[in-house]
């Protein structure tokens, strides 16, 4: 019999088709990291059902699919969507209130089940603190991961200059922390993206154990990012830069991220607009998430975007800067495809990021990289050779970087090379998902005797934290305690 899994992923908008990444603040790369996990999990011999639950919705705002209380993925995967608080839409500050309805939801659901889950596996902190409060009363082991954390968000938005009571209000911080801590006290196993976030991160939180810490890099989906140009993926990209560009030809600077504060996205517009250089030779592409009317947009997208529109026009940018109201899932790695093309750069100048999947999915479709220098673009830079890092809360270090990093053809050509090996050799969703079953395997003890007599594909080497920040190499399935 395989092991079965569940999953927490709580806030945003989750469902297995058609993404609605970046429609708020709560919907983004998480939400890609957890739907591509699962799969690739139900994928495996030795899975026999992977389940992820997630908060039931019923608001006329967002689609019916998110009031569906089963989603059925195919390979023994599915969706839960269990009730918690009111049937409305909320963003994340706003469940914690309603947190221990859902745990106790949870908790009903497994007992009523005639076998529980080998492992839990909590993404951020408010699947953390519901998963600690289940794997404590029913005793199953928890995984989690954090994907960004509370102390490292509050760190820089204080350096950026925001007030403690702001931060509060907005944020809901102190709560988030108090959960992170709580869940670091529970977890069996906590999973990073990067070296950095398991030192730097992680150590700041009295609760955390780094020996009970391991670095599994992300998977990319070579499947759709991959530098071939795909029949009539071209006309796409040219149907959604034709209100905006007056020189479509021009290599484009070009950034995807969702529009809230950390991602740092009006610093880049200033970069741009600054430097006759990049107005002369370069676009500026900013994919922003899909927005309808700005009136039904959270205060903080509705901030950004309205920054970005004044240095626009302060600068004098129209003709040379695309923000695109819509577009669809399959255009994302076309774009990527798009902009290597027409010899362009992606750039990610996010204050902090956690680790930057889309620097992934831009490097393996041939697409070399400008990255703010905190958090995981340092991990991915590292391994693949394929761009720049540069410490974005400095405008001038900001636009010097974009300047240089495609003035020289052939380093560009390097970069390129070099984005699209690496990933390919590095970064592989067969390799992340045997690395983490077999740790988990092995920091699970209940799963120990469940194991399938069929082994794991490929033995793949991750990197524990050791207690004195050095990182020490491991087999997939090292042990841990």
């Amino acid at each position: 019999m395989g092991v079965y899994l569940l999953h927490l992923h709580l806030h945003g908008l989750f469902r297995g088709h058609a993404l609605e990444l970046g429609r708020d603040a709560d919907t983004g790369g998480q939400t890609t990291y957890v739907l591509e996990l699962i799969r690739s999990l139900a994928a495996r011999p030795e899975v026999d059902r992977v389940e992820v639950i997630t908060r039931q919705i019923h608001d006329k705002r967002v689609s019916p699919d998110y009031g569906q209380p089963r989603e059925e993925l195919g390979d023994g995967a599915c969706i839960l969507r269990l009730p918690c608080g009111p049937r409305r839409y909320l963003r994340k500050e706003q469940l914690w209130p309603h947190l221990d309805e859902l745990a106790d939801a949870v908790v009903a659901q497994i007992a009523a089940q005639l076998r529980k889950p080998e492992w839990i596996h909590a993404h951020y902190a408010d699947a953390g603190y519901v998963g600690a409060l289940v794997s404590q009363r029913l005793g199953i082991p928890l995984l989690f991961t954090g994907h960004s954390l509370g102390r490292e968000k509050q760190r820089r938005l204080l350096a950026a200059g925001m007030a403690h009571d702001q931060i509060e209000q907005s944020y809901a911080i102190s709560r988030r922390i108090d959960a992170e801590e709580r869940t670091l006290a529970q977890a069996s196993l906590v999973i990073t993206s990067t070296q950095q976030e398991a030192e730097l991160q992680y150590s700041r939180y009295n609760r955390f154990r780094p020996d009970r810490a391991v670095v599994v890099p992300p998977g990319v989906d070579a499947r759709r990012f991959h530098p071939r140009e795909l029949p009539g993926e071209e006309a796409a990209v040219v149907e959604l830069m034709r209100p905006f560009l007056r020189d479509p030809a021009k290599p484009p600077l070009l950034c995807i991220c969702r529009a809230v504060r950390r991602k740092n996205v009006p610093a880049l517009v200033e970069a741009y607009g600054r430097s006759a250089l990049l107005r002369e030779r370069h676009n500026l592409v900013l994919v922003l998430g899909c927005r309808e009317d700005p009136r039904t947009m959270e205060k903080q997208q509705r901030d950004q975007f309205q920054e970005i529109f004044e240095l626009v026009d302060r600068f004098d940018l129209y003709g040379r800067v695309a923000y695109p109201k819509q577009h669809r899932g399959e255009d994302i790695p076309a774009l990527y495809r798009w902009a290597a093309r027409r010899g362009g750069v992606f750039v990610n100048p996010a204050l902090t990021e956690p680790f930057g999947l889309t620097l992934l999915e831009a490097a393996a479709c041939g697409l070399p990289l400008v990255a703010t220098d905190d958090g995981g673009p340092c991990d991915i830079l590292r391994r693949c050779g394929n761009g720049a890092l540069v410490d974005v809360t400095d405008l001038d270090a900001l636009q010097h970087a974009l300047e240089a990093a495609a003035a020289d053809p052939g380093r560009w050509r390097l970069w390129r090379d070099n984005g699209v090996e690496a990933v390919s050799r590095n970064y592989s969703w067969d390799a992340h998902v045997g690395a983490y079953l077999g740790l988990a395997q092995r920091c699970c003890p209940v799963v120990e005797r469940r194991r399938t007599v069929q082994p794991l594909r490929r033995p793949t080497k991750v990197f524990f934290a050791s207690r004195r920040g050095t990182p020490v190499a491991a087999q997939s399935g090292g042990a841990c305690s």
